[in-house]
């Protein structure tokens, strides 16, 4: 029996998962399927590929498909990108490594849900790539534009472009994509644009109209880019992601803006976008289909993080579950996410609480409290020994995660923040969701024996309105 392994999260079947690559969601609301491609390597020393997985209705039930693409000739390696929706099926965008660099190429699938159908194996019964990823080639490689060389493009994300920038009420018409270049040591962000999606013109380094709330001079890597429309003004704005190292450790924050060309005006400086302590380079959900009314148009979407110890002395094979259970690395479960007078709001995906009590072993405690000031409640994850594991707190102004290990992950929570709390404990996975969703942290738990539960208790003045649990057993 797996000990370690997540029920309802992404996780390579086996070997190192790298991180997302890809999520879309095809099909009619209320009848759509999940998509997710993801990098991985079978070895620490394999070349790094493109896994497919995929959960219909809830983004909980996944399955594993062929693997959609694979390191061929020259490839060192195939590494994360971006999928998009297209007349005739969906494009997959990633990067094609070889000892020249990096060059950003196209494939495509005429239909996502067929990769998935019929499973193509080997003799051996090992699944081989699928022949439903046809690949159309380079399309952004190293060029000179306006005397400035841009070279090693990597990491694009791609998403449609505005018809009318100063109409976005309009629609769309042709494609934008932020990518990496340059050195690992030194990348440059860079904004391209295309009509067609094969032929792209790079329009310059990505700056900032404003302060942006970080150092731009430190590397800035994973660009990514969603659109959402703020509830309070009903205006649509771009949400850039982008991840920085930071005291030795990967960290993401968000911008609220608008992107023109490759100009940046920033009305939200930077927050973090996850507290917790294993949270890294996001991945936000596309769609085959928009929405019928223009008004329902970027009224929420959906993220997914990667669970990982993100500093540069990380190594996914001394986590636990890789001697153990041959595979490391996970992803986060989907967020839905609004934007709500400039501030990102994380909630779980509906299903989640169905999804958790017909699992064997995932654990989720909510509750509805008030908490004064001086006063707390207190949530801990307890093992098979009935010994807590992890302590989350929230008292009123701060949520603390702490694993017991000297590291406590800590989070400001606002005086008009909801005094709520959501706990999901998942195999090695622990996310918590407070303030209405305005505070998030992902980190990962290892306990060999599992867990009994969930224990709480209020402190001081503070008390607990109304709680609910989902997951068998749990503790009181």
């Amino acid at each position: 029996m797996s000990v370690y392994r997540p029920e309802l999260h992404v996780t390579a079947e086996r070997g190192i998962l790298e991180g997302p690559a890809g999520v879309i969601r095809a099909g009619e609301r209320g009848e759509r399927v999940w998509h997710m491609f993801y990098q991985y390597k079978l070895t620490p020393d394999a070349p790094s590929a493109w896994g497919h997985d995929m959960s219909e209705q809830d983004p909980f039930s996944w399955l594993e498909c062929n693997d959609a693409l694979v390191a061929v000739g020259g490839e060192l390696n195939v590494r994360a990108g971006a999928v998009v929706a297209t007349d005739d099926g969906a494009d997959l965008y990633f990067t094609s490594n070889t000892s020249a660099g990096d060059t950003v190429q196209r494939a495509h699938a005429d239909d996502l849900t067929a990769l998935c159908e019929e499973l193509e194996e080997s003799e051996t019964g090992e699944l081989l790539p699928s022949s439903g990823v046809k690949r159309l080639g380079a399309v952004v490689q190293d060029t000179e534009v306006d005397g400035q060389v841009y070279t090693n493009f990597r990491s694009p994300c791609v998403v449609p472009d505005w018809e009318e920038d100063d109409n976005r009420e309009r629609g769309h018409d042709g494609w934008l994509m932020l990518a990496v270049t340059g050195s690992l040591e030194a990348p440059v962000p860079v904004v391209l644009s295309s009509h067609d999606g094969q032929s792209w013109l790079v329009d310059g380094a990505l700056t900032f109209d404003g302060d942006p709330g970080l150092d731009v001079t430190k590397p800035l890597v994973a660009p990514r880019i969603s659109r959402l429309r703020d509830e309070v003004d009903g205006e649509i704005y771009d949400v850039l992601f982008l991840t920085a190292e930071i005291d030795g450790k990967d960290r993401t924050v968000y911008l609220v803006g608008v992107l023109k060309g490759s100009v940046f005006t920033v009305t939200s400086p930077a927050k973090p976008l996850d507290y917790g302590h294993d949270f890294t380079r996001p991945r936000n959900s596309a769609y085959t289909l928009e929405p019928s009314n223009a008004e329902d148009r970027y009224e929420r979407t959906y993220l997914f993080g990667f669970m990982t110890d993100s500093g540069r002395h990380g190594d996914p094979t001394k986590q636990p579950n890789w001697e153990s259970e041959g595979w490391a690395n996970t992803l986060t479960l989907p967020r839905r996410a609004t934007l709500q007078h400039g501030q990102l709001y994380q909630v779980p995906a509906g299903g989640l609480p169905e999804a958790v009590q017909s699992s064997r072993h995932a654990l989720m405690w909510t509750a509805l409290c008030d908490i004064p000031a001086g006063s707390s409640v207190e949530a801990e994850v307890l093992d098979a020994n009935g010994e807590p594991v992890a302590v989350i707190t929230h008292n009123g102004e701060t949520l603390t995660v702490d694993r017991l290990d000297g590291a406590p992950a800590v989070a400001e929570i606002h005086d008009d923040d909801e005094d709520n709390i959501t706990v999901i404990v998942d195999g090695s996975t622990l996310e918590v969701y407070a303030g209405g969703g305005s505070v998030v942290t992902a980190s990962r738990i290892w306990s060999a024996t599992g867990y009994i539960g969930i224990r709480s208790r209020a402190a001081g003045d503070a008390e607990i309105y109304n709680e609910w649990r989902r997951g068998f057993p749990s503790a009181q």
